[in-house]
């Protein structure tokens, strides 16, 4: 087990990244993603919707004239893009960038009210009724993202200006919320400010931090119901009803909130999915911090919940348009799902807090999908349009069809709720905190990543470099080049077999994992290395047969690849395709195709169109060449039908 922290210091790993796959996507974060978004916020992308959210706090300061425009989390747009500024820097150092993010925080702390309040929305719109709709409006979220911008901008650049803004905010929070007389007994209907008030207790060691996020965790869904008290209070103001008065939740209740039940007693995961991860991801964090075994013995339970019933291929979550949420067990469709690229993007802090609460294959297992299919897909090649859901199959018929509006065939150049774009580029921004963790006495590589890792390991200072083609191939190259007694781990994946390794050309075993990891626990020398070769054939994965809408059908993958089909390359008429089970697939890695990608090839069937809706005669088929892509890179290339999941053949 990781060792509990209990003081406020962070541990971190200094990580470099030269990974070719990697580098490439955090230079188009760098260069093309923070611009275009930069243009965003000051509505300057023409043809687009508007986001007016840098106005609202010119507004705020006073600074401008007009009136609040956006969603009631239209700040939190603004936390995200200073918070990826800030992961940029790491890596990209810009002095003009650094100076547009200081004029932003300076201008945040122009507009903080004197008592420390700060947000857009009720200051410009609502300015009596603070703190008098947690369930629907998004105060407490958006402090939480304010913080873990202002935490990272510390980590970053040592500046405290806005860390400074924040610790007033947050001490008022503080003076308004907790179990004390006087005190408001709520919390957020959205989770985001309990991670990031764990973060801030990182950096700053104050206790009160800390206490305020577990009272935060603890309140949710305890009885009385405060969302309930507040609505009655909302209703003594005469205010008029809101629109989740009248709706219930999208029918889902309090679960649409994650506020069903108190978090020790959740064990299925209900409601909306991103709202669930971000709590999730707090429950697990804190439960480390802590020690809590009750509390991580539920985390464990959500965890086999999700990625046993409720996940899909990709990593994608949340089967339903309705409340962007789960539905049951199982309940996995294709085509009318959500997958909500902020789900994925949350489902990959979760997994890091796991692990960092126990190193276990099956959590990087999932948080590697996660990052090479269901997050990066909800952004072009080029950085300049984003899906906010993603779909795992695209027909012809969709656009004619209701209730699959929100399902887009090709990505948006900004959304009027523009959550997930700013989510994605901070992810990717940071891609390179997920790739290592540490314990008393071990150094755990969890993803494949080029580059460089320092860190401390008990008293030892320990360095490695990686050098690799990963994804696309599977021989991995570590270098040791420290010195000293210490462990290091490196997970093999789940969807390997057959895989080889050794030190300094001395074949080792792996057949005795720890919990998915080799673990070689030895003093090092500098220049000792180590090679993995994890066998990266082509896969056929099949559902679990209550799964329903899968059943005849295989999906494939190449190591933690999930490829589709599109028909630009394979022509109409893709649920027509029979995969017969023994085809040969040829790779071809593409260098100037798609950014870069190894694709597929194989020879398929095709059932020959008739003008008959049914018939009684065995369909006809005729052969036909086809190739398969990285899910990720789809809708790149024009309109056109996609599907994931391909019917098998027996041919």
């Amino acid at each position: 087990m990781n060792e509990p922290i209990h003081a406020g210091v962070e541990k971190s790993n200094n990580v470099t990244v030269t990974d070719a796959f990697w580098r490439n996507y955090k230079r188009i974060v760098a260069e093309q993603v923070i611009p275009y978004q930069w243009k965003a916020l000051n509505d300057e992308l023409p043809d687009t919707v508007p986001s007016h959210a840098i106005e609202n706090f010119r507004i705020a300061a006073g600074e401008a004239e007009g009136e609040f425009f956006g969603t009631v989390f239209q700040d939190s747009d603004v936390a995200k893009w200073l918070e990826t500024v800030a992961y940029s820097l790491r890596s990209f150092p810009d002095a003009e960038l650094e100076k547009t993010a200081d004029d932003v925080i300076a201008l945040l702390g122009r507009a903080q009210a004197e008592d420390g309040y700060l947000n857009t929305y009720y200051m410009l719109v609502e300015p009596d009724y603070r703190w008098s709709n947690l369930r629907d409006n998004h105060e407490l979220y958006c402090a939480g993202h304010l913080i873990e911008a202002a935490v990272a901008y510390y980590q970053t650049t040592g500046k405290r200006a806005f860390l400074d803004v924040m610790e007033k905010y947050v001490q008022l929070i503080q003076q308004v919320f907790g179990n004390e007389d006087g005190k408001l007994q709520g919390y957020p209907g959205h989770p985001e400010i309990e991670l990031a008030l764990l973060r801030l207790y990182d950096v700053t060691g104050k206790q009160e931090h800390l206490d305020l996020a577990v009272y935060f965790i603890e309140q949710r869904g305890q009885q009385p119901h405060y969302f309930d008290i507040e609505k009655e209070q909302r209703q003594a103001m005469d205010r008029p009803k809101t629109w989740n008065d009248e709706h219930t939740n999208f029918g889902l209740g309090y679960a649409y909130m994650q506020a069903h039940k108190p978090v020790r007693e959740q064990e299925k995961a209900v409601g909306h999915v991103v709202r669930a991860m971000y709590l999730y991801t707090a429950m697990a964090d804190l439960a480390h911090r802590k020690d809590d075994k009750q509390l991580r013995e539920i985390c464990d339970k959500l965890w086999e919940d999700v990625t046993k019933r409720k996940l899909y291929i990709t990593a994608g979550l949340g089967s339903t348009v309705n409340g962007e949420a789960f539905t049951d067990a199982y309940d996995l469709p294709n085509d009318s799902m959500y997958c909500e690229t902020c789900a994925s993007i949350g489902l990959v802090f979760w997994a890091k807090k796991m692990l960092e609460l126990s190193p276990d294959r099956k959590y990087a297992d999932v948080m590697e999908r996660a990052i090479y299919n269901g997050t990066i897909s909800g952004m072009d090649l080029d950085g300049k349009r984003f899906f906010y859901v993603n779909p795992l199959e695209i027909n012809a018929y969709q656009t004619g069809r209701k209730d699959q509006e929100h399902v887009k065939q090709e990505r948006q150049k900004w959304y009027a709720c523009a959550c997930c774009p700013p989510n994605l580029a901070r992810m990717i921004a940071s891609i390179e905190d997920y790739a290592y963790t540490t314990t008393r006495d071990t150094l755990y590589t969890h993803l494949y990543m080029a580059g460089n890792v320092e860190a401390i390991i008990g008293k030892a200072s320990v360095k490695l470099t990686q050098t690799h083609q990963y994804p696309w191939d599977g021989k991995i190259t570590i270098t040791v080049e420290t010195e000293g007694d210490f462990k290091l781990a490196f997970r093999i994946p789940g969807w390997s077999s057959g895989v080889s390794a050794s030190v300094n050309r001395e074949a080792i075993s792996v057949d005795d994992l720890q919990d998915g990891y080799l673990v070689l626990d030895r003093t090092w020398k500098i220049g000792d290395q180590i090679e993995l070769l994890l066998p990266m054939p082509v896969e056929r994965v099949y559902s679990n047969p209550k799964a329903g809408m899968n059943q005849g059908q295989v999906a494939l993958q190449r190591g933690p690849i999930v490829y589709c089909l599109e028909e630009t390359d394979n022509g109409a008429n893709l649920a027509g395709l029979r995969l017969p089970r023994q085809v040969a697939f040829k790779t071809t890695h593409e260098a100037n195709f798609l950014s870069g990608v190894v694709t597929l090839g194989a020879e398929a069937l095709h059932i020959v169109e008739t003008e008959n809706l049914y018939q009684m005669d065995v369909p006809k088929t005729t052969r036909r060449s086809i190739q398969a892509i990285p899910y990720f890179a789809w809708g790149n290339r024009g309109l056109g039908e996609m599907r994931i999941w391909v019917h098998e053949g027996v041919e």
